[in-house]
C-alpha cells in the first residue's frame, strides 16, 4: 500500500475514503482498502478475488462512471472483535451495501468481504 493515502481508522471511515477515491478516479487507491485477499461480489452473480484482480475492476468502473459517487447513509455497524459489518443504503434506494471488515495489525481497517448491491 501507498504510505501517504489516509487509511482507515475505524470500519464506517471505509465507505467515505472509497467514494473520495472513486471521485478522483483513484482505482488504486480504492482497492488498497480492500485486504490482500478480498472477495468482491461484482459484477452481478460473479465473484472477484484477491486486490489486484478488485484494483482492474474498479479501473473499469471508474473509466465507465458517469458522474460523481455520493457517500450513502451508513447503517448501524456491527462489531466482533477485529472484524465488523458495515453498510450503506443505496444512493437511489433500491437497497443495500455491506462489507466486512477487518482491523489490521497496525489498527487500521480494510474491507475483506464487500457485496456493494442487494436489491429488496
Amino acid at each position: 500500500m501507498t504510505d501517504n493515502r489516509e487509511r482507515a481508522a475505524q470500519p464506517e471511515d471505509l465507505a467515505r475514503l472509497f467514494v473520495e477515491r472513486a471521485n478522483a478516479r483513484d482505482a488504486e487507491g480504492m482497492a488498497e482498502l480492500y485486504a490482500p485477499d478480498a472477495v468482491l461480489a461484482y459484477p452481478p452473480g460473479e465473484a472477484t478475488v484477491g486486490r489486484d484482480a478488485i484494483r482492474a475492476v474498479l479501473e473499469r468502473l471508474v473509466e465507465h462512471a458517469p458522474g460523481p459517487f455520493a457517500l450513502e447513509e451508513s447503517l448501524p455497524t456491527v462489531h466482533c472483535g477485529d472484524l465488523a459489518l458495515t453498510s450503506t443504503r443505496s444512493a437511489d434506494n433500491t437497497g443495500v451495501r455491506v462489507q466486512v471488515t477487518r482491523r489490521e495489525p497496525d489498527g487500521s481497517w480494510l474491507r475483506v468481504i464487500d457485496r456493494p448491491e442487494i436489491h429488496g
